[in-house]
């Protein structure tokens, strides 16, 4: 029989500092998170100016993706988990909703101006919301609702310009933006609901499926046949090594993108995705000497501000959720005891 041990005090203070801990790392993945986004954006930005093949571009980027979480599962960084049929058939939709979203939004980009793309676009959050609320009956807050206004009206302002799209191009933009939403809550339950794979093990698994299909989807766009033009006319040992490095970042993005998502969840990240576009555009300002109407102004400083309040108010709502918890450990002096 065990004995009994000691009385350890639990204090709504402590319980306070964990959960402020745990909001600490949260944070953290999200900044590591845009540092990553931000560096891929830059880099494919450059890199496409002089290798014109976004599908193959991409296919680089699932086969990085492949070859590093190889080498982290050869070093013993992650197990394989037993899958049924049903399950590895949910993996490859997962990692053809993946492969479409991309091709939807090239596609679609082509049909309407690139304001009219990202304004659209920044709607991700509400679509996300309609997810969780029609598929999972999930409740949120009134505040959470009102503070993702901002998020999305400010990259509108921000990005305002020449609003001009097809009719066909109106369809596609916006079912981008719902797959864009969908993408992230299905990679969210992927790690948290039944399946709970780590994130280098859903990347390991999508990343070889997903490589094949981005190859097929270059081939029906005739990106192979002209790569192989490219290949004798343009290649250079120099782009190979900026192809093999932009290969490397798209990993690592993935592996921040995974593993913030489980711990933030999928709403925070199309939020995330929002004030990204805001922060591309700042550097755009900085380095590029782009052009900022006042309304433009207004935008930015509209997203920042929205991304700051949605921060704040899931934050409350946290707290506000884990107080009951905290009361019902807590006793007359604070303090549980807790058996050896």
């Amino acid at each position: 029989m065990p004995s009994e041990g000691p009385v350890l005090p639990i204090h709504n203070g402590a319980a306070g500092a964990e959960q402020q801990d745990s909001l600490r790392v949260k944070y953290q993945w999200l900044a590591v998170y845009f540092f990553f986004n931000l560096a891929l954006t830059i880099y494919n930005k450059a890199v496409l100016g002089n290798f014109p093949f976004p599908y193959i571009l991409t296919g680089i980027h699932t086969l990085c993706g492949t070859i590093g979480c190889l080498y982290f599962y050869m070093k013993g960084a992650f197990t394989l988990t037993t899958l049924s049929d049903r399950e590895n058939i949910t993996l490859f939709l997962f990692s053809l909703l993946y492969t479409i979203n991309i091709a939807i939004s090239n596609v679609s980009l082509n049909l309407v101006t690139v304001p009219f793309h990202q304004i659209v676009r920044a709607m991700t959050p509400f679509f996300t919301v309609i997810i969780y609320v029609i598929g999972y009956r999930k409740v949120y807050s009134y505040m959470t609702y009102v503070s993702l206004i901002p998020v999305v009206a400010g990259v509108g302002f921000a990005t305002a310009g020449d609003y001009y799209f097809t009719p066909m191009g109106f369809i596609l933009t916006l079912l981008g933006a719902f797959l864009a939403a969908l993408k992230t809550v299905a990679t969210n339950r992927v790690q948290t609901g039944r399946l709970r794979l780590s994130p280098l093990e859903l990347l390991f698994r999508m990343s070889p499926l997903a490589f094949i299909q981005c190859l097929i989807y270059a081939y029906f766009t005739g990106e192979i046949a002209s790569l192989q033009d490219y290949w004798h006319g343009s290649m250079t040992s120099n782009m190979l090594f900026k192809l093999f490095l932009n290969g490397a970042i798209a990993f690592g993005l993935n592996v921040v993108s995974f593993t913030a998502n489980k711990k933030t969840g999928a709403l925070t990240m199309t939020v995330a995705a929002n004030v990204k576009q805001i922060l591309t555009v700042v550097l755009a300002i900085l380095f590029f000497n782009l052009a900022v109407t006042p309304l433009n102004a207004v935008g930015i400083a509209l997203t920042l501000a929205g991304g700051a309040w949605y921060a704040k108010v899931e934050l409350e709502n946290k707290q506000r959720n884990a107080t009951p918890a905290v009361n019902h450990l807590s006793k007359d002096k604070d303090e549980v005891p807790l058996k050896a």
